[in-house]
C-alpha cells in the first residue's frame, strides 16, 4: 500500500496562505486528513486473519503503521459476528471480566515446561532447533469458552469476552475505519486522492482563521469552510454507497 505525504499537497495550499510556513500547512494539512477520515469513515481496512490464543483476551490491532482505529465495523470469529458491545455494556454483561489464563499466576503457567538444556555436556540438534512446547496446567482455561463479544480497550487494544477456550481454533477477522496518527507524515495514496478535496478545503478553513498572520482572510475561510460541507456530503455519502448500484425495474401498475 503506496502512501502519499502530506507535503504533496503543500503547493496547492500556498498561493492561498501566502507567507504561511510549510511545517504550519503541513500540520494543518495532518489535521485536516485526521477530521475528514473521521466523519467520512472512508479509509477501511479488513485486518488479515488470525488465530485468537487459548486463555489470551487482549490483543492489539495489527494496523498499517502510523494509523489508529477509528470505528470498527465488525469482528467475526469462525465467520459468526462478535458482539460489539461498549466498555460499560462489556463490563454489565461480564462482571467477572476475563483473566489472562483463568488468573493463573505467571509462575504456574511454565512449570509443566521441560527445563532448557543450555550449558549441558550432551548437544542436541532437534531440542535446540524445535524449542519447548507451552503446555497449559490444569485451570488456566477453566474460565475460558467460546468468544462472544469484543471490546475496545485502547486507541490500539482490544478485548474479546470470554477468553477463548481450546476446544477448536478460533479465527478471527476484523474491519475497520482508520485514520492518521498526530505523527503521521502521509497517509495511503489511494485514500488521500479520494479526499484531496476535502482536506484542502478544510486545511485553509483554519488556517485562514489563524490570528496575527498576513493572510488571514475571514471571508475566504467561510468559502472554504462550505466547500468542505459540500465534499464531506458527497465523500460520506459514496462511503455508504460504495460503488455498487442496483438494478432500476420499471412495473406497470395492475389493473382489476
Amino acid at each position: 500500500m503506496a502512501d502519499r505525504t502530506f507535503a504533496s499537497l503543500v503547493p496547492r495550499l500556498n498561493p492561498s496562505v501566502p507567507g504561511c510556513p510549510q511545517q504550519t500547512m503541513i500540520q494543518y494539512i495532518r489535521d485536516a486528513a485526521i477530521r475528514v477520515c473521521e466523519r467520512t469513515l472512508i479509509w477501511r481496512y479488513v485486518q488479515p486473519t488470525f488465530a485468537l490464543l487459548p486463555g489470551v483476551h487482549e490483543y492489539a490491532y495489527d494496523k498499517p503503521a502510523n494509523t489508529e482505529v477509528h470505528v470498527l465495523f465488525d469482528a467475526l470469529v469462525n465467520d459468526r459476528p462478535l458482539d460489539r458491545l461498549t466498555l460499560e455494556q462489556a463490563l454489565y454483561q461480564f462482571p467477572d471480566w476475563a483473566d489472562p489464563y483463568s488468573g493463573q499466576d505467571l509462575a504456574t503457567l511454565w512449570e509443566e515446561i521441560p527445563e532448557n538444556s543450555l550449558n549441558t555436556a550432551e548437544f542436541n540438534t532437534e531440542e535446540f532447533n524445535s524449542g519447548s512446547a507451552f503446555v497449559l496446567p490444569d485451570g488456566a482455561l477453566a474460565e475460558a469458552s467460546s468468544p462472544r463479544a469484543v471490546t475496545q480497550l485502547t486507541s490500539d487494544k482490544y478485548i474479546v469476552l470470554p477468553a477463548p477456550d481450546d476446544d477448536k481454533v478460533y479465527n478471527m477477522r476484523m474491519v475497520y475505519a482508520l485514520k492518521p496518527t498526530r505523527a503521521a507524515d502521509g497517509m495511503a495514496e489511494h485514500i488521500f486522492n479520494e479526499l484531496e478535496e476535502a482536506i484542502l478545503h478544510s486545511a485553509l478553513q483554519y488556517l485562514l482563521v489563524l490570528p496575527k498572520v498576513t493572510w488571514s482572510d475571514r471571508e475566504l475561510a467561510a468559502y472554504h469552510a462550505k466547500q468542505f460541507i459540500r465534499e464531506m456530503t458527497e465523500r460520506r455519502a459514496r462511503a455508504n454507497l460504495g460503488n455498487m448500484r442496483g438494478t432500476m425495474r420499471a412495473t406497470a401498475p395492475r389493473f382489476a
